[in-house]
């Protein structure tokens, strides 16, 4: 198993959304709800705006594990793959039509099983120094 230790920090990243990036995803999901990509609609339903798809930002907050596990960072090679993701959506990520959003992701070493050659990875992810996805966690399989 790769040399990993509990409370180590793998990945951290930030990754912008614009309406442009509801759009295309909207495309690629098939998910035209107008609450992501029309004001009007998501404040007559009682929303604060715009809101990126969850599925979006459940992709995007993945992101940096995906690159750590191909060794895009300064690990050379494959160190693994992924074996289970799941997350609470808690807070929506609202996406102001000019400015956009930011997303924070910090990828952290939660649990080690040696026997079974996997980690826990803790996802902690915050839009507005608020954290949108509870009880993020990646399971990964290591080379």
């Amino acid at each position: 198993m790769t040399a990993l230790a509990v409370g180590q920090v793998v990945a951290e990243k930030t990754y912008p959304l614009t309406r442009d990036s509801l759009v295309r995803y909207a495309g690629a999901s098939g998910d035209f709800n107008p609450i992501h990509y029309r004001d009007d609609v998501a404040e007559s339903v009682g929303l604060p705006g715009v809101l990126a798809h969850g599925m979006l930002t459940m992709g995007t907050a993945v992101q940096p594990v995906v690159e750590w596990l191909d060794g895009a960072g300064d690990d050379a090679g494959v160190l693994g793959w992924i074996s289970d993701y799941q997350v609470r959506f808690t807070r929506p990520v609202v996406v102001h039509p000019v400015d956009g959003a930011e997303i924070s992701i910090t990828a952290t070493i939660a649990r080690l099983d040696e026997a079974a050659s996997t980690a826990r990875v803790d996802l902690t992810v915050l839009f507005g120094g608020q954290t949108v996805l509870g009880k993020a966690q990646v399971v990964v399989t290591l080379a």
